[in-house]
């Protein structure tokens, strides 16, 4: 039996370093609790508001949780990251330094018999072109090696308004799930159609929740941390949502 632990969209960083850093220490709090009973942990996108990597520099901050991290992959547990919308520009230094898997794109795992389908879940089913168009640019090398030109103070400061900006105006598009018509549960009913999961577990989109897919496949959203403190944990009873009451 596999006991394994889902998180996303943690968004540290945001919204003022006060209470970013509560929501790092009740983080820290759930990876003690998750390095206790689970198998594997998954940090499914957007963990930071923002990042980049210079060569030689790194944003401030994040050091309990990062600390934290690498003290859970160096006791042997494996620690699964998502690069999200806001982190996308995730490179080496969190596999070196944290010893985290680094996924880009879903993946698909099977634990207890079962079979899931895993990502972030932002670019994916239909609609959304627009974004999907400045991700293929955020995804580009000439994107970050013009980025990684500007001086960190300037870079770093400038990306980090932008990315509240942007987060700010989805949180406001998107105050409503949608049901049936949600581009995330779509994607689920396509790959459904062309092989058979039992799971799919998502962040992105801060709704904490679950739909069927079908009489056997289910669509799970982790919720986030900026208002719903939730996650989810695998085990031979299937995937629940769980509040965490920091």
């Amino acid at each position: 039996m596999s006991v394994i632990y889902f998180i996303s969209d943690l968004h540290l960083g945001s919204p003022n370093a006060t209470e970013s850093l509560i929501r790092e220490k009740a983080f820290v709090e759930w990876l003690d609790r998750a390095h206790q009973e689970a198998d594997e942990i998954y940090l499914v996108g957007d963990v930071f508001d923002f990042w980049f990597e210079y060569k030689k520099a790194v944003p401030r901050g994040f050091v309990r949780c990062l600390g934290k991290i690498a003290q859970i992959t160096d006791a042997g547990t494996p620690v699964h990251w998502f690069t999200g919308n806001h982190d996308m520009w995730i490179f080496d230094y969190l596999p070196q330094e944290c010893g985290v898997q680094i996924h880009r794109k879903p993946i698909v795992k099977e634990y207890n018999g079962k079979r899931a389908y895993i990502g972030h879940g932002d670019g994916l089913g239909p609609g959304d072109h627009a974004y999907k168009f400045m991700k293929k640019f955020f995804d580009s090398r000439i994107c970050q090696w013009l980025f990684a030109r500007l001086h960190p103070n300037f870079g770093i400061t400038l990306a980090s308004s932008l990315s509240g900006y942007s987060r700010g105006k989805a949180i406001e598009k998107d105050k409503k799930f949608h049901g049936e018509k949600e581009w995330l549960f779509q994607y689920c009913q396509t790959i459904e159609q062309n092989r058979h999961h039992d799971f799919y577990i998502f962040g992105h989109r801060h709704f904490p929740g679950s739909m069927m897919v079908n009489d056997n496949s289910q669509y799970i959203n982790l919720g986030d941390w900026l208002h719903h403190y939730t996650y989810a944990v695998w085990d031979t009873k299937g995937v629940r949502i769980e509040k965490w009451q920091p």
